[in-house]
């Protein structure tokens, strides 16, 4: 379970995150949405880590984040956090790198080769596998930055904008399977920052919607995209919760065209 208790942020002298609260269930596939600049990334840093709240605190499996090393450290085994643009070696290959996160996350030698051969082969990285990695194309590179948190095993996984980044439609598509997947287990909790509803609307369970720094909105996708006691796509669900304005703007644009 995570457990995002009052967590504040701000940066210099903006506020990004305020006073957000939200539990999200062991198991469950949670995406976090929103136009830019609302705090969608800032409230992942958050979660995983990389950023301490100006107030508040997170708790993953009732151990409260940065509260004493040992704490920190049991977190740090059971969470990956993938950001929107990652770093990555650039002299190593993505087999090396692969294989360097698995023993980080003391995946069991044999097991770990296994699946890194079929990460490989998932996301058609086999001819570019031993290159160095600034070799790589953008859409590669990013198919290694996902099969790095894949590979982990983590019951945690942390993902800023998964599917942007140069990820072609092949790795659209592997991502979706393997996300539904782990979306199906009780074991696994995953955690989306994503702007693509038809995506989320095949993935998610639940929608946290940020606007300006707050929880707007926190539904179950089959709830948030019921409105009227009519059943919607989530991307006609959220123009009518986030965009009202611009759809009211483009109402009287209309109506002065007929005229």
């Amino acid at each position: 379970m995570i457990e995002i208790r009052n967590v504040t942020q701000h940066y210099t002298t903006r506020p990004v995150l305020r006073d957000v609260s939200v539990t999200i269930e062991q198991g469950q596939l949670v995406a976090v949405m929103g136009a830019n600049g609302m705090g969608k990334s800032t409230l992942l840093g958050v979660i995983a880590g990389t950023l301490a709240p100006f107030r508040g605190e997170i708790a993953i499996d009732g151990k409260v984040r940065r509260s004493t090393p040992e704490q920190e450290l049991a977190i740090r085994k059971r969470v990956v956090y993938l950001p929107d643009h990652p770093w990555l070696p650039s002299e190593q290959t993505p087999k090396e790198f692969l294989l360097a996160v698995g023993r980080l996350y003391d995946i069991e030698e044999a097991r770990l080769f296994d699946h890194v051969d079929r990460l490989v082969d998932l996301f058609h990285l086999e001819d570019v596998a031993n290159s160095t990695i600034h070799s790589l194309s953008n859409g590669q590179r990013k198919k290694t930055a996902i099969a790095s948190a894949l590979v982990t095993e983590a019951p945690y996984l942390i993902l800023d904008e998964p599917f942007t980044g140069g990820l072609d439609p092949s790795g659209i598509i592997a991502l979706k399977h393997v996300l539904r997947g782990l979306a199906d287990r009780a074991d696994t909790t995953v955690v989306i920052a994503s702007q693509l509803p038809e995506i989320v609307e095949a993935l998610a369970h639940r929608v946290i919607v940020m606007t300006n720094g707050k929880v707007e909105l926190d539904e179950e996708l089959s709830k948030l995209t019921e409105i009227d006691g009519k059943q919607v796509s989530l991307s006609e669900a959220l123009d009518h919760i986030i965009h009202s304005e611009s759809l009211e703007r483009i109402r009287r644009y209309t109506e002065g065209q007929s005229r």
